[in-house]
């Protein structure tokens, strides 16, 4: 008999950090004020009208809480705009932005009492009177004693303590562990993992070094980067001015990191001194040997290759043969896993480079942001899966563990091969259809090759004013004349390109392409889904985990999988969320298992939490050895269709059975 099903996680948005897990709090305002920040969030980022049912259900709310947050948004700005609204609906304004940024002053607000109180209590190693603390911040002593359980919150994983003794609370832990908790703070304040100098100030207090210094500090930092040869990632290295500012505000207060003691490689000290430079010309600071020999190694860290004269030998000289071997057979086995041209020896080495400085960012606990995490899981589904497959391969043999962010920037190394190795047979024939008069359709045929040659291929010219229309037989036409019988892939051009002719073109290539992929994805669907395996009300109650039992039962009772596929399942939600988009979870074991492919639908209205946001379709996906290939077509398609908000929509509302969800599926891709 099986175990009954888990106990329900709550799920709770974090006052602190929004869309991070952590325990409940009774407090409804800072989960509001993280629910406008969502909202601004997703309008920024879609930048298109959107209901307020649509936003309601992709924030858990209703939508009388989403025209409250509007108005408390655009109050940021006023008499701004940061969300308009109109018969549509809503959609980012012209001062989105700015409201995104601001985080409010107001020494009142939780988000501004909890980093108040922890620059306090980092500032004086005998901590602070806690009575005195909140007649500083004008709040009741319990109001602070609540601040302070949610500042031990804050300290799992970062060494640190907090003591109470009476009236006096202090925190205890190394100067490194206090500053990566400095560091989670800054964190939290950027958007995206952005660097952001204001809110970075917020964070560490008025008083530290300004925005003017920074600017002409980095762009110094990557300009002699690259005189000694280095590639440099412009996001890792914003990510390490973040950890120099903080080192120069601690050392300023006398709280230096002690001297090292094991000894320092010449790499290192080359960039130790260019650091210890920098920081006196412009910080006005004098960094000691044990701040250089850190920030040193965070620099080398995030300097994932070396420049593009370096030999492979060179390359290969700076790695760690044990990663190199890593790399090599996890490339490998997830080229022949997913069907995908990785395993060449470039992208091994500079893969490897990148792994081995992982090693050194896992020791240290300095984990690299990535402001693109959230975009490419949602826009490369199929390369975020190749990146989780090989980022748990090297956790299995490296042991590094490797957060969402970290998996994103093996995604981007993935996604640049891919790019780079792409097949000519990928682009789309045309033909040209130009009467001839002297080398007009010469003169046309190159300005297409310019203009779309990485879009399509002219494989033939008609230079007759009455071509036989019915034997041109490629994606595309592309006329100069009227044609017999308009189609969707005839598109009328001018003899001299002019630009409305290049965007029609890539109009029409791109609905070719899609409405090829969808068939694709409709003939391989209608072959997976079953009526057994539908279930309609996921609700409140349930967390992932519990989803995914549930909808592995389903495919249990068919005989496709069995209860080892479904813990595997779990454990590569934990990997990384699959939450691909706003609305859609599509929960999956790393490995081809199943006897045979078969999806399980789940529909929850409203929507539900998810890893850090929420779903309203969960698509548990089992895949067998011989539906290998058709991998990439399930995967990326079927992401796409629920990436549109409509689409989601009209599915979840209209679906209220199995034969009502597959009538609606098809109908979206169709069209």
């Amino acid at each position: 008999m099986r175990a009954p099903r888990l106990a329900r996680v709550q799920r709770v948005v974090d006052w602190h950090h929004p869309g991070r897990r952590g325990p409940p709090s009774k407090q409804g305002p800072p989960v509001t004020r993280a629910r406008q920040d969502r909202l601004l969030g997703l309008l920024l980022r879609d930048g298109e009208w959107a209901t307020a049912a649509t936003l309601a259900d992709a924030l858990g709310v209703t939508p009388r809480s989403i025209r409250s947050y509007v108005t408390a948004v655009n109050a940021r700005v006023a008499p701004g705009t940061a969300i308009e609204s109109g018969p549509l609906g809503y959609r980012a304004g012209a001062d989105a932005a700015a409201a995104q940024r601001m985080t409010g002053t107001d020494a009142g607000t939780p988000r501004d009492r909890l980093h108040t109180l922890v620059r306090a209590l980092l500032d004086d190693p005998e901590g602070i009177d806690t009575f005195e603390f909140a007649d500083r911040l004008h709040v009741s002593p319990a109001t602070l004693d609540a601040d302070l359980a949610r500042v031990r919150g804050l300290l799992g994983g970062t060494e640190l303590t907090l003591e109470r003794s009476a009236s006096r609370a202090r925190l205890r832990g190394t100067e490194m562990a206090q500053r990566r908790l400095l560091s989670r703070l800054a964190h939290d304040e950027m958007d995206a993992g952005s660097f952001d100098i204001v809110a970075l100030r917020r964070t560490l207090g008025e008083d530290s070094v300004g925005a003017a210094a920074f600017g002409p500090f980095k762009a110094d930092l990557v300009a002699e980067l690259g005189t000694q040869g280095y590639f440099v990632n412009e996001f890792g290295i914003a990510d390490v001015v973040m950890h120099i500012a903080i080192a120069a505000d601690r050392v300023s207060q006398d709280r230096g990191l002690e001297r090292p003691t094991a000894d320092s490689k010449p790499a290192q000290e080359e960039v130790a001194a260019l650091l210890g430079r920098l920081a006196q010309k412009h910080l006005g600071v004098e960094l000691g040997s044990g701040d250089l020999q850190h920030l040193a190694t965070l620099v080398l860290t995030r300097v994932v290759a070396p420049g593009v004269e370096a030999p492979a030998d060179h390359a290969r000289s700076r790695l760690d043969p044990e990663v190199e071997a890593a790399v090599r057979d996890v490339v490998g086995t997830a080229s022949a896993e997913f069907l995908v041209d990785i395993a060449h020896e470039d992208f091994i080495l500079r893969l490897a480079l990148h792994v081995q400085n992982l090693q050194h960012r896992a020791r240290e606990q300095a984990w690299s942001r990535n402001p693109l995490t959230r975009s490419l899981k949602s826009t490369y589904p199929m390369i975020f899966e190749v990146a989780v497959f090989i980022a748990s391969r090297l956790q299995e043999r490296l042991g590094i563990p490797l957060p969402d962010d970290e998996i994103a920037y093996i995604a981007m190394h993935v996604g640049g091969r891919l790019e780079r190795s792409r097949r000519a047979d990928q682009l789309l024939t045309a033909t040209i259809v130009c009467p001839g008069y002297y080398d007009l359709h010469e003169l046309l045929r190159s300005s297409v090759d310019r203009s779309l040659g990485q879009a399509i291929e002219v494989v033939g010219v008609e230079t007759r004013v009455d071509p036989d229309w019915a034997s041109i037989d490629t994606d595309l036409v592309l006329t100069t004349i009227d044609p017999a019988v308009p189609g969707e892939r005839i598109v009328k051009i001018q003899p001299f390109l002019t630009d409305a002719d290049i965007e029609r073109v890539q109009a029409a290539a791109g609905r070719i392409r899609r409405s090829r992929r969808l068939a694709r994805l409709r003939t391989e669907l209608e072959r997976y889904f079953a009526p057994s395996a539908f279930v309609r009300g996921l609700g409140e109650t349930e967390g992932e985990e519990d989803v995914i039992r549930l909808l592995g039962d389903a495919l249990i009772a068919q005989g496709v999988i069995d209860d080892d596929y479904v813990t595997r399942t779990i454990e590569r939600e934990r990997l990384s969320s699959t939450a691909f988009t706003d609305a859609l979870a599509v929960p999956h074991a790393l490995g081809m298992t199943a006897t045979r492919t078969s999806i399980a639908i789940g529909i929850a209205d409203p929507s539900i939490p998810w890893g850090e946001g929420r779903v309203q379709v969960v698509a548990l996906v089992a895949f067998s050895e011989t539906d290998r290939e058709a991998f990439q077509t399930v995967f990326e398609q079927f992401v796409e269709v629920f990436s549109e908000r409509d689409s989601v929509q009209r599915i979840v509302r209209r679906a209220a059975d199995f034969s009502g969800f597959l009538d609606e599926l098809v109908a979206v891709i169709d069209g």
